[in-house]
């Protein structure tokens, strides 16, 4: 049976009467959000969304900005329906809303030195055409800073002079030959109106913007792909740049963070010169000789941020997908102790300007992301957020285990695995293996939110391998699914399939595969490539054909794409790309899908998740398909989110537990 339609409750109410399931028909159903639009997906019961709703209701913190002259922050947290902006006056305070969007607001930057008004960054409705606002100390009015219809790559305060220098880029899709220019301009915040433009710089890789101590110069990057990047200089006066990195041989180099030093003679970056891993280095703009800093570390210096005064720097270290943080001393690059922190990934660090404290958040696997401070004088850690109370005790979740199993060339493939408690779910469990997108990403044990509910009370164990082209194992492995390997990356989760069935805790007659954007091509893929040994598929705003998808995909991003995925225009790339596509293979797609996209993607346009649909659909395989008008590359506002794991509950339960 196929219907169609627009989610309102009363539609959805006449359905509900209609249905010949008798269970839909006893009980109310719940109205799906306004702006979706549903093909195949049952109504929802009301019931069972409301237990579920226990899992779905974690406010995860994250950490934006400290105050420049006090002892306070603005941090990040759901506000009804999306990610807002709070004010926070000191730790365990109560948190005071500064922003109150339809849309999420998910960093923000106070005045430097002063602090009388902070800057954010805003899209609508998921289209990442994000728009620069300046909001005052007390006010309840945004005011604009950069041009309207224009995308924001990003933007950076002189400490200095509290000057602000932001990238645009245009945003269209015209065609496989656009040429994009990136702007990048330099404003005073309070006066957005003599913008100045700087520079036009060539694609739209340009990012990273820091100002040098005197003001008088830009340090940015030029991202060509994961394992290409360069840095440059730019003169404020005159907008005349030089690049000061350059390929070392025939091997490309990444760099990426860099800063000016607090005497701005030289750099701090992190680059994987030399060596497999991204290590810290300092360059001297004299000599611009490197000296690496953190030689004896063999995993990936993911963050790090230099304090004021200079004399000490803080990274995080991605240990196997664990955040380690770090502390060394600039003066004679010493290891110096640090606290210990609880066990999990930490994100969005930095200094405050006493260069005393350190802010950053943390998520565990038992913890949402909540927000801490390191007083480095004192190594005391304090906790200045705490979440509510919770409907469930996310102390009791399932801790993950790190796995390995050999691929079918030998190599040695990771993933965390979350099992279903033994003692409450006796026998061989279902699976779900949920793909992480990218493909240049890393599945880390964080906080797993509602995904929870599938370990604690559905009995399913869920898989997060990270397959080649992964970041955090090295450059080499980041490259091994690059152009024409791509399928190998396919074929370490069919050497999953292989591992799921030597264990005597899972059921490989019962294995679904999920994933969002990249990892959603590899769910699509995976159906296409093992449609026997899987039970269903979930796609999230997935690629199923990548000449489609680069051929639509923003202007901005399309040639940063095609370094990793191949050149639709050369002929012959284009021909294996058709020959690889989901959408050409759908014949073989057997097991029940899902397809799940956003109306506004700029990244997968909606057309990659209608193709797929109306393909599987021709064979006879049952296709669910929900869109939703007011988001993008995924579901950000809360109502859509909840509904979106409602019907993928429905859905695993339907095909995956039934089996």
């Amino acid at each position: 049976m196929f219907f169609r339609l627009h989610a309102s409750p009363l539609a959805l109410s006449v359905l509900a009467a209609l249905s010949c399931a008798s269970a839909f028909a006893q009980e109310p159903v719940l109205p799906a959000p306004a702006a979706m639009v549903l093909e195949n997906v049952p109504p929802v019961s009301a019931s069972v969304a409301a237990d579920i709703a226990r899992y779905n209701d974690f406010k995860p913190t994250a950490f934006a900005a400290w105050h420049p002259k006090k002892l306070e922050m603005i941090l990040v947290r759901r506000h009804n329906n999306t990610p807002q902006l709070f004010q926070l006056a000191k730790p365990g305070a109560p948190l005071t809303l500064l922003t109150d969007y339809p849309e999420p607001v998910r960093a923000a930057r106070y005045q430097p030195r002063l602090g009388k008004y902070y800057v954010f960054n805003k899209d609508a409705g998921g289209n990442e055409v994000f728009r620069s606002y300046r909001r005052d100390a007390g006010s309840a009015d945004a005011v604009p800073i950069t041009p309207d219809g224009q995308r924001v790559q990003g933007m950076s305060l002189s400490e200095k002079s509290g000057r602000m220098v932001y990238v645009t880029v245009p945003v269209n899709r015209q065609g496989s030959n656009d040429q994009i220019m990136s702007t990048v301009s330099l404003v005073d915040p309070k006066h957005p109106e003599a913008a100045r433009k700087l520079a036009s710089l060539p694609g739209g890789g340009w990012s990273g913007f820091r100002f040098s101590p005197d003001d008088k110069q830009l340090v940015y990057t030029e991202y060509v792909s994961a394992n290409e990047s360069y840095v440059w200089l730019m003169d404020l006066d005159s907008g005349k740049s030089r690049r000061i990195t350059a390929k070392e041989g025939e091997e490309n180099v990444a760099y990426s963070g860099a800063q000016f030093s607090h005497d701005g003679k030289g750099l701090y970056a992190v680059t994987d010169r030399g060596a497999e891993f991204q290590r810290l280095t300092y360059i001297d703009l004299k000599s611009m000789k490197h000296t690496t800093l953190t030689g004896e570390i063999e995993w990936d210096i993911e963050d790090f941020d230099l304090s004021a005064d200079g004399k000490l720097l803080a990274m995080v270290v991605n240990q196997d997908g664990m955040s380690v943080l770090r502390l060394m001393r600039t003066r004679d690059h010493k290891m110096l102790p640090v606290p210990k922190l609880p066990l999990g990934t930490i994100g969005g660090m930095e200094w405050h300007h006493d260069s005393r404290h350190l802010a950053l958040s943390l998520a565990s696997s038992t913890s949402p992301s909540e927000v801490y401070s390191v007083d480095i004088k004192t190594n005391a850690v304090t906790r200045w957020t705490t979440h509510e109370k919770m409907a469930v005790n996310a102390a009791a979740f399932v801790e993950p285990t790190l796995e390995r199993w050999k691929s079918f060339d030998g190599r040695s493939i990771s993933g965390f695995v979350y099992r279903a408690p033994a003692a409450k779910f006796p026998g061989k469990r279902p699976v779900l293996i949920n793909i992480h997108g990218g493909p240049e990403g890393q599945f880390q044990p964080g906080f797993q939110g509602r995904s929870n509910y599938y370990t604690d009370v559905m009995g399913v164990t869920v898989i997060y391998p990270n397959v080649r082209g992964s970041s955090g194992y090295g450059k080499s492995f980041l490259k091994l699914d690059n152009g024409r390997l791509r399928e190998h990356s396919v074929r370490d989760i069919g050497a999953l399939l292989d591992w799921i069935a030597t264990q005597p805790d899972l059921d490989p007659a019962r294995v679904a595969v999920s994933g969002g954007s990249y990892g959603g091509y590899m769910s699509l893929a995976v159906s296409t490539m093992y449609p026997e040994r899987i039970a269903a598929a979930i796609d999230v705003v997935g690629v199923s054909n990548f000449v489609t998808f680069l051929e639509k995909t923003e202007s901005y991003r399309r040639d940063l794409r095609r370094v990793e995925y191949g050149d639709e225009r050369d002929p012959a790339m284009r021909a294996f790309l058709e020959s690889i596509a989901p959408a050409n293979n759908a014949a073989r797609i057997k097991k029940p899908l899902f397809v799940i996209q956003g109306k506004n993607d700029p990244r997968v346009p909606y057309q990659e998740a209608d193709q797929i649909v109306a393909t599987v659909r021709k064979g006879g395989t049952p296709v669910w398909y929900m869109t939703a008008n007011d988001e993008g590359h995924g579901f950000a506002k809360k109502a859509n989110a909840d509904y979106q794991f409602f019907t993928s509950i429905d859905f695993l339960k339907t095909y995956l537990l039934a089996q």
